[in-house]
């Protein structure tokens, strides 16, 4: 039996559906017509948590919900982000109370739906504070426009500060073997907190996931073309890490996803996975064992595996990386 977690008030599977990929990120986006297949097919397999965000697509990943699941929206919660913004060439983080507001109104719209269940903040936007933010979200709260209150990619003191203004309901931020920053502090300060961590990319951006062997042959819009673990002798010292944890997960009878998802579950009863695909095979497979999880040996020697001095490169390129607010290792 699949072991629930909790989320604003309600019980959902400890595998969650990532929104991003159909359009965005991983390659030119699939026609509207398939990314909707998709996202049925994540319903009809018993995903009831979807994540997305005003930027998935430019407002499509919402629109495509709002469209082909708002139907049966009884059947599942919804999360959306807003505070990341594209255009002209540009990127920017923009978290004032009034685009806050505005943001919310576009997002119930196209997702038509009167309540967003989760509604985050994508980035930590350094030039207002983080009161002042999670003071408008709490009026939504107030107002019934939204269910709780996320924070996306920031560090346990940011989460701290936040909640001192509001509860928080869930921290968003990259978690699995391949990627471990979690641990530094927000691990901790989630499971102190009573705040679910919700961790994006618990396959590693696809490293773990068995297939990945050469970046070089990846679409130039992959994001993952310009991340420093996926390129030259970054990549060459990482293949060798993700061949032997391939090999555990033959061991363990599982494919190489399905040992990353259970490992990331193992690290807490707070602790959902959010895996991201447009393909139907690996949609079926993330789920598949939501209710398994390795063995105590297991999960120590994919500890022991993955280490910050053996992973090699950091997460993201040095521009990536002065929009969050995460902490790093040394």
């Amino acid at each position: 039996m699949t072991i629930k977690r909790t989320l604003c008030g309600k019980a959902i599977n400890p595998v969650a559906m990532g929104c991003m990929n159909v359009f965005t990120v991983y390659g030119p986006a699939l026609p509207w017509d398939e990314a909707g297949r998709v996202f049925e097919r994540a319903l009809d397999l018993g995903y009831d948590h979807f994540d997305t965000a005003r930027l998935y697509g430019l407002g499509r990943s919402e629109e495509l919900i709002g469209e082909r699941l708002s139907h049966r929206r009884h059947e599942f919660t919804v999360a959306s982000k807003m505070g990341i913004f594209n255009g002209d060439g540009k990127r920017w983080i923009d978290c004032r109370p009034e685009t806050i507001r505005a943001e919310c109104e576009i997002s119930l719209r196209a997702l038509k739906t009167d309540h967003i269940d989760l509604y985050y903040m994508h980035r930590r936007d350094f030039s207002t504070p983080i009161e002042d933010s999670v003071g408008a979200m709490a009026d939504l709260v107030a107002e019934g426009k939204i269910g709780g209150i996320g924070l996306s990619e920031m560090s346990a003191e940011t989460l701290r500060r936040a909640h001192a203004v509001h509860p928080i309901a869930a921290m968003q931020s990259e978690y699995s073997p391949f990627s471990r920053n979690v641990e530094i502090a927000l691990l901790d300060a989630t499971r102190e907190l009573g705040v679910a961590l919700v961790a994006f990319s618990p396959v590693g951006r696809g490293a773990l996931g068995g297939v990945l062997r050469d970046p070089a042959g990846l679409p130039e819009a992959d994001l993952r073309t310009a991340l420093p673990r996926f390129q030259g002798e970054n990549w060459t010292r990482n293949l060798a890490l993700v061949d032997a944890f391939d090999g555990l997960a033959a061991d363990c009878g599982v494919t190489p996803a399905q040992l990353a998802i259970g490992w990331v579950l193992s690290r807490g009863d707070h602790v959902i996975a959010l895996p991201g695909t447009r393909s139907l095979d690996h949609l079926a497979e993330n789920i598949a064992r939501a209710d398994w999880r390795p063995s105590a040996e297991v999960v120590a020697r994919i500890d022991a595996l993955f280490t910050p001095d053996s992973v090699a490169g950091p997460r993201y390129n040095a521009a990536l990386q002065a929009t969050i607010d995460t902490e790093e290792f040394a």
